[in-house]
């Protein structure tokens, strides 16, 4: 079987695709086959007649470029809004089916799928879906990415009650403390990660500091993505 992780965030703006991004990179590196998939995305750019998920982009890259990038991310809509109601304004709907039957050209052609979800974990993905059914459905363990600033522990604490709550049977791989701006004021980056480690029902993995190209420490993420 295909293994996979789950990437979701503990809101919007996160860094999930600069972390998903590293994953790669360290899977490829380590001579994976790795495939990238992002169900949907919103507020995606125009390029002559195409819409261009940027997201995808980078994870495309930094997977070795496999398949193509409507692999990647067949559903793509300009607004920045919720994948439903990006959709919804443009006059679509998000295919359910194919929100779904996307990741099955990466299960055939990959080692491992890092899959991104949109949002965090109860953001809305269709009228009917969430991040959290996608997951679910996958049955990859889920690997959550906090933003390291002011508040992060109860946002991170929240998604792992959310998790633990709403798609119990999924493994949780563990946490990811991400840093995504030089903030000298917050003097809670310099706890936060003590407290997370202290408090939270899922190992803190690894950090990502600002500007930083890989994690500390490393992550045997093949084996993790395991279950």
């Amino acid at each position: 079987m295909t293994r996979g992780i789950f990437i979701t965030g503990t809101n919007t703006s996160v860094g999930k695709t600069q972390v998903s991004a590293l994953i790669a990179r360290s899977l490829v590196a380590d001579g994976h086959r790795v495939g990238v998939y992002k169900p949907v995305a919103s507020g995606c750019k125009r390029e002559g007649t195409e819409l261009v998920a940027e997201d995808a982009v980078k994870l495309w890259e930094a997977a070795g470029r496999p398949g193509t990038l409507n692999d990647v991310c067949p559903q793509r809509f300009a607004a920045p809004l919720a994948p439903s109601m990006a959709a919804e304004a443009e006059g679509q709907a998000v295919d359910r089916g194919l929100l779904r039957s996307g990741l099955q050209v990466w299960l055939e052609q990959s080692d491992i799928v890092l899959v991104e979800g949109a949002g965090g974990l109860m953001s809305p993905l269709s009228d009917q879906d969430y991040n959290a059914d996608l997951a679910e459905e996958f049955g990859f363990p889920l690997l959550v990415v906090a933003l390291n600033e002011l508040g992060t522990i109860n946002a991170t604490l929240q998604t792992l009650i959310t998790a633990q709550t709403v798609v119990p049977k999924l493994p949780i791989a563990g946490i990811v403390l991400n840093r995504i701006a030089l903030s000298p004021e917050d003097e809670s980056i310099a706890w936060n990660a003590q407290e997370i480690t202290r408090r939270a029902s899922a190992p803190l993995l690894a950090t990502v500091n600002y500007g930083q190209h890989k994690m500390n420490p490393p992550v045997d993420w093949f084996a993790l993505a395991g279950g």
